[in-house]
């Protein structure tokens, strides 16, 4: 008896201790979970119980990362009630009657249902290690409803993001409506099989991102950071017609998180455990070319280009005046209409290299060269690319979503495949201007190559001559003068025997100086008495003014004439040699004499005096020496 009361207390215990919260992953039909109990998934990753956001009072019954110390935006990975919040502490998780997993408020009131209508009553809800919440019934262990089917905003390892082909149900992520509020927020997330897989953020139900054509094993434009983290993404058609993506991590890490945040990005973050703090790996959009449509149709966008936005080549803006602005969303138009039936030159294709191609792509399994004909033959083809894992795609009508990618050192979220060659219908006329241009440039730059030359040959004559010329005319005289003066006889000295004569230069030989140079006295070997004008190197006067006057001396021949009786030049070094007077010179008697006896002798006339002392002046001023002084005449004189 004391046996069999020692296990039903231990058992009474035990059921004590699941109501108390402590770790469980399962909650059973008679069993419930209050706010703040919780519940643990068998491996500790994940906890489920109620939290509130930051800067919130709302309570929410939701799933976390366990080693997260603090409840956050981005340690939450679902939530239950996120539209009905409760307004204080009175919450809990229970299984209703009818086998419905419910969350109610302190009144009794249905927040949030799992809402199966074959549920049955005998039912538990178990917090998988994967982060799944799923009701199964006991007895069968079939799982009737689960939580990976019902996402918000967090895609985790093996769940599925489905669309039905036939029904068009999709399970697809939403994102909360800021950190602060799980509500449903503008933006979702999920997979649009369209003719080829594509990954699609939608923002109020429009494109917003899209991650390019699916090739089999990755998305044509999906970031590198995404193949760094995912192994791919899994698409798989199956007999029900619904297509669906599954994710799983490449890397393993310690805590690594995919979500769709409030402001429409698809985010890739992993805890730091040294920094205790999220750290983001990638996200998309990254710039505002990888937002939809940025450039309108048949534009092209390019993130490292100012403007961004371009139009096709054989493109123009629709409306210039927006285009000019910065309003891309009017698009581009074609310049000349494409000639497809015409009867006349066939249509052409413009290679754009490493492009996100447009939105729209139709599949077709060609080989390459079947591709470019089928468009060719396709009036309505605007456009067409291949790729090895996807085949033929082609377009027709407007393209749209068009995107250069970055190869460049700017970390702009990288591609991971680089993009695709996409070709763009043109009307053969494009081409012609395009080889009428190259024509054009290539006999411009034949002209210019014989041109330059040419011209530079021109002018170097031009100028060699124009030198010979000036070169000419400045030593035309002095050799006239030369020639003329050696008919003379002119006889030449030498520097030694010029620098004998004059003691080496003294300055005690020294006459007087001038502004041609230094005029030294000086003896010949001979004993004649001589005057050496030396060229000063500063006079400014060069070899025609030095000629000019052994010209003009040697031409002279008078008795009352100082005379000429040589000369020296070398190099820069210049001298004339001319006959010493050792009386002084003329000036001497006519200015200090005469000049002065005309204006101090009492016995000429007034008038007389005068017109000595003007003639004075006159003398004076035709050697360039300044009047001795002046006199005023009157009206009589």
């Amino acid at each position: 008896m004391g046996f069999l009361s020692k296990r039903s207390l231990l058992y009474a215990l035990c059921c004590l201790c699941l109501n108390l919260g402590v770790a469980r992953d399962t909650i059973s039909s008679f069993q419930s979970l209050k706010d703040p109990d919780y519940i643990i998934s068998r491996g500790s990753s994940f906890r489920m119980g109620f939290f509130s956001p930051v800067n919130s009072t709302n309570r929410y019954l939701g799933i976390w990362y366990n080693k997260i110390p603090v409840v956050t935006y981005f340690s939450v990975v679902w939530v239950a009630n996120r539209d009905r919040p409760l307004k204080d502490s009175s919450g809990v998780l229970t299984i209703y009657e009818d086998g419905n997993l419910v969350v109610l408020n302190g009144q009794a009131e249905i927040l949030w249902s799992s809402n199966v209508s074959n549920s049955v009553p005998n039912s538990s809800a178990t917090l998988l290690d994967s982060g799944n919440l799923v009701l199964r019934v006991d007895t069968t262990e079939a799982i009737v409803w689960e939580s990976f089917q019902h996402p918000c905003d967090t895609v985790l390892p093996r769940m599925k993001l489905t669309t039905n082909l036939r029904t068009n149900q999709k399970v697809q992520l939403t994102s909360w409506k800021s950190p602060s509020d799980p509500s449903t927020g503008r933006f979702s997330g999920g997979v649009d099989p369209q003719n080829i897989p594509q990954g699609f953020i939608r923002k109020d139900g429009h494109p917003y991102w899209r991650t390019g054509p699916w090739t089999g094993q990755f998305f044509t434009g999906a970031p590198s950071w995404v193949l760094d983290y995912h192994s791919g993404v899994t698409i798989v058609y199956d007999k029900e017609e619904t297509v669906y993506a599954t994710f799983a991590p490449v890397k393993v890490l310690d805590l690594s998180k995919h979500f769709l945040d409030s402001e429409g990005n698809s985010k890739q973050i992993r805890w730091d455990d040294g920094k205790e703090d999220w750290e983001v790996v990638g996200f998309s959009p990254a710039n505002e070319c990888d937002v939809y449509g940025t450039c309108g149709v048949f534009g092209s966008c390019y993130a490292l280009s100012s403007p961004i936005c371009s139009c096709l080549k054989g493109f123009e803006p629709k409306i210039v005046e927006e285009w000019n602005r910065g309003n891309w969303m009017s698009g581009c138009v074609r310049r000349i209409p494409l000639q497809c039936d015409g009867g006349g030159k066939a249509d052409g294709f413009l290679k754009l290299e490493m492009v996100k191609v447009p939105d729209f792509a139709e599949w077709s399994y060609r080989s390459k060269d079947d591709c470019r004909k089928q468009c060719l033959e396709n009036c309505s083809c605007v456009a067409y690319a291949y790729d090895t894992g996807i085949g033929c795609m082609s377009w027709s009508g407007n393209l749209i979503d068009l995107q250069k990618i970055s190869t460049g050192g700017i970390d702009l979220q990288k591609f991971s495949t680089g993009g695709l060659d996409v070709y763009i219908r043109l009307s053969y006329l494009e081409f012609d201007k395009e080889r009428n241009l190259k024509v054009i440039i290539a006999i411009t730059v034949i002209i210019g190559a014989m041109a330059i030359p040419s011209i530079a040959y021109f002018v170097w004559r031009w100028m060699t001559q124009k030198r010979a010329r000036t070169t000419k005319s400045g030593e035309s005289l002095p050799s006239k003068n030369l020639n003329d003066a050696k008919l003379h006889e002119l006889p030449t000295f030498s520097l030694e025997e010029l620098a004998t004569a004059t003691n080496n230069f003294h300055v005690d030989n020294m006459l007087g100086r001038g502004g041609f140079g230094i005029v030294y006295k000086g003896k010949l070997h001979d004993g004649q008495e001589i005057a050496v004008k030396r060229l000063s190197r500063s006079s400014g006067q060069g070899l025609e003014e030095f000629m000019n006057e052994v010209f003009v001396i040697s031409k002279l021949q008078h008795r009352n004439l100082v005379r000429l009786l040589g000369c020296y030049i070398e190099g820069e070094e210049k001298m004339l040699i001319y006959e010493y007077m050792s009386n002084k010179s003329l000036d001497a008697i006519v200015f200090v004499d005469i000049c002065l006896l005309s204006m101090q002798c009492k016995a000429f006339s007034q008038r007389n005096q005068t017109f000595l002392a003007l003639v004075c002046c006159y003398l004076r001023l035709l050697v360039g020496e300044k009047p001795l002084a002046f006199m005023m005449i009157s009206s009589t004189t």
